[in-house]
């Protein structure tokens, strides 16, 4: 008797051991991540996503109200919902796009209080007015100009400016020029570039070491881009720029800290180069949510700093499984196409079988307004 007691209280001590084994070492359903990396950080990983739609910035007549009314969110559902179907230019339309609903804030921008990005300096406003012009002078023999058409503000209807064909006065990052002599007349999205720091509209995927943190973005129609974060170091010379920066991050306490300076000036965001200096912070708050605050300074660019929030919730692993690295494949194929119909467009004009290419304009063509 005593001998069978035994052994059943040494089958019930090895069921007990077991049990807490397997609890110690259950996969977390869904892919979610333990509270910490083996190395003692918090645990990060994952993929994230913003999935409100909020402006970046705040409608003056809100004022400094940082939260929008039950019937602000539900008007900005509305209009998202009331998009055309089928886009004028026979682009992407609603069957290829989603609407996010309406999120709380009132803005991305929190800080100044009034929501806005602050003020434009004297050197940031000339630069945007030499761009401008340039632009406009593409278009002067073109149906835009003649019609008066709101892209030719401040411009007028002529012959062909001789300037056409000088050197553009700054790199062109904002969107396709009225000339198309290389890859650099094209917008960036065009050449699959469109990716920049910060972006914060697309997925990101997180996964960390640990010296080091990955983050992917996919964002852009497969125009995503890697950033690799060194939790050690400092950054490099100022003569060594980079397209998404260099980015250092520390931890304090639960939140991990990251400063990115070191940009090139060919991938601006908002007019700031390679003066921009961000500094963001993410936070866990809990198995689905993540806390991020960026602030952003480039005191070329703007008279103060100002500061965004979101709030990214955890995507699913499974679901999201096959993307590791986005895909643009259009600009590959489209772009030499491009370039090539217009070559060819010179060589009728210079041989006396077509119009010259100087009066075409991106924004006539049977008269879509892209």
């Amino acid at each position: 008797m005593r001998r069978r007691l035994l052994q059943l209280l040494g089958v019930a001590a090895l069921l007990a051991t077991v049990t807490v084994l397997l609890q110690l070492t259950a996969v977390p359903v869904r892919g979610q991540a333990s509270d910490a990396t083996p190395w003692g950080h918090p645990n990060l990983e994952g993929i994230w996503l913003d999935v409100y739609s909020t402006p970046l910035e705040r409608d003056p007549a809100i004022g400094e109200r940082e939260f929008a009314t039950d019937e602000e969110r539900a008007a900005r559902n509305q209009a998202a919902l009331a998009r055309p179907p089928i886009l004028p230019s026979g682009a992407y339309n609603t069957v290829y796009t989603s609407a996010r609903p309406a999120g709380p804030r009132t803005s991305l921008v929190v800080d100044p209080p009034n929501g806005r990005i602050p003020a434009l300096t004297p050197e940031q406003v000339r630069r945007n007015e030499i761009e401008q012009e340039w632009r406009v002078m593409l278009l002067r023999n073109t149906e835009t100009c003649r019609s008066q058409a709101p892209q030719c503000a401040g411009g007028e209807y002529g012959p062909p400016s001789p300037r056409r064909y000088e050197t553009t006065p700054y790199y062109n990052t904002r969107g396709r020029m009225n000339r198309h002599d290389g890859p650099e007349d094209q917008s960036l999205g065009d050449r699959c570039m469109s990716g920049r720091t910060p972006d914060l509209n697309g997925f990101r995927r997180i996964v960390q070491g640990e010296n080091s943190v990955a983050i992917a973005y996919d964002t852009g129609q497969g125009q995503g881009f890697q950033r690799m974060v060194n939790l050690s170091g400092d950054h490099p010379p100022s003569n060594i720029r980079l397209r998404h920066g260099d980015s250092r991050g520390r931890w304090e306490g639960d939140t991990l800290v990251i400063e990115t300076t070191n940009f090139s000036h060919k991938f601006p965001y908002q007019g700031a180069a390679e003066n921009r200096r961000l500094v963001e912070r993410y936070t866990r708050v809990d198995d689905e949510t993540l806390d991020y605050e960026m602030t952003i300074e480039d005191p070329t660019v703007w008279v103060a700093p100002w500061t965004i929030r979101q709030e990214l919730k955890r995507q699913s692993d499974q679901q999201n499984r096959i993307y590791y690295e986005p895909r643009c494949h259009e600009g590959n194929y489209g772009l030499p196409a491009l370039l090539l119909g217009y070559r060819l467009d010179d060589q009728a004009f210079a041989e006396g079988r077509g119009p010259d290419p100087a009066s075409f304009s991106i924004y006539d063509a049977d008269r879509l307004q892209r």
